[in-house]
């Protein structure tokens, strides 16, 4: 619906130089919680206008600084430089006033991939694409650490990651607490590539070359396995929504491992695979936690006032692998609805 552009955000495209109109109207879209985004129909064709919102639009109270959008606008840049087609291009970004203009993708061409996997289009390409795209961008970067000094944004990560997260989740299951909290500090003090830090199916468009990813708004130089880990987990979670295509979600988790895997080796890896690999897959339940039980819970799940429902498995298999953990990604991949059935029986189960 075409509604008058607010004017915070009409402004600053008169001050870019993009109108001389008195009055701009747009559509805003769908955003997620961190920001409002609108799309704007200039002379020179569409754009995309963010702004980054100083409290999220979560149940919870959760405050982020809007000086994220610098970094989002950086990291853009680094990956577009070295995945071309893989972010819409940047155009402009101001960080005090927390706003970022880009490049407008019509739905028609560039489909969601949460919408796609939603419908059961889940197709090994666009896993592969997608751990390509994210084991080049983390291989890249880490060849390059004097990146470090253009993304020091290690409060910001932990105000809008770490704690809303994995601590959010630690209050509320007090048993694992101390594996969550020394994961937070696992996390926090690893620091070897350019992260993302929400890689979820949400914020990936399935463009005509290949996958787009979007909202960067946690970029942070640190450890490159809560990306890989951030995404995994949602190829658990769909099991919960659509259980009768679990088979399809486990082969793309192992598509997407392998393209990942494949793309760092051939890049040149920072560190042996097997560290990499078992750190991720300690921090995979974590995350499986945190989308129940943290600050941004995932939407689509059986509310937790059901006996037996989606949240509540998944929350018993997080802790039990948080309790027993395993170095390897491909065990929980495949153990997952083994240790399901072991624990739950009844339709409402992951699948």
């Amino acid at each position: 619906m075409i509604k008058d552009l607010p004017a915070e955000f009409a402004d600053w495209i008169r001050a870019l130089g993009l109108s001389s109109a008195t009055s701009l109207s747009g559509e805003p879209l769908a955003g997620g919680v961190s920001s409002d985004i609108w799309r704007v129909d200039l002379a020179s064709g569409p754009v995309c206008v963010k702004r980054a919102l100083s409290v999220l639009k979560v149940k919870a109270h959760w405050e982020a600084p809007i000086v994220r959008n610098q970094y989002e606008a950086r990291w853009m840049r680094f990956a577009a430089a070295v995945v071309p087609g893989a972010v819409p291009e940047c155009l402009a970004s101001d960080s005090e006033r927390g706003m970022l203009l880009m490049q407008y993708l019509p739905s028609a061409a560039y489909p969601l991939w949460k919408e796609m996997l939603r419908d059961g289009t889940i197709r090994d390409k666009d896993a592969a694409g997608v751990g390509n795209m994210l084991g080049t961008i983390h291989a890249r970067s880490a060849a390059q650490p004097d990146l470090a000094a253009q993304f020091d944004s290690d409060s910001i990560f932990h105000a809008i990651r770490l704690d809303p997260y994995l601590g959010a989740a630690a209050i509320q299951n007090t048993d694992v607490a101390l594996a969550l909290e020394h994961l937070i500090q696992t996390t926090a003090n690893t620091r070897l590539a350019l992260v993302h830090g929400d890689v979820s199916p949400k914020n990936i468009l399935i463009g005509p070359t290949g996958p787009v990813l979007l909202d960067a708004e946690c970029a942070w130089w640190g450890d490159p396995v809560f990306d890989l880990a951030f995404c995994l987990n949602h190829l658990l979670l769909k099991r919960a929504w659509r259980p009768h295509w679990t088979n399809r979600y486990q082969q793309a988790f192992s598509t997407l491992l392998d393209a990942y895997r494949s793309a760092v080796l051939r890049l040149g890896l920072w560190e042996p695979w097997e560290d990499l690999e078992a750190r991720c897959a300690r921090l995979l339940p974590a995350l499986l936690l945190a989308r129940v039980d943290g600050k941004s819970p995932v939407e689509y799940l059986d509310p937790d006032d059901r006996s037996g429902g989606q949240r509540d498995q998944i929350r018993t298999l997080a802790r039990q692998y948080l309790r027993h953990p395993t170095t390897r990604l491909e065990a929980i991949n495949q153990g997952w609805d083994h240790e399901h059935n072991h624990l739950h029986s009844g339709p409402a189960g992951l699948g």
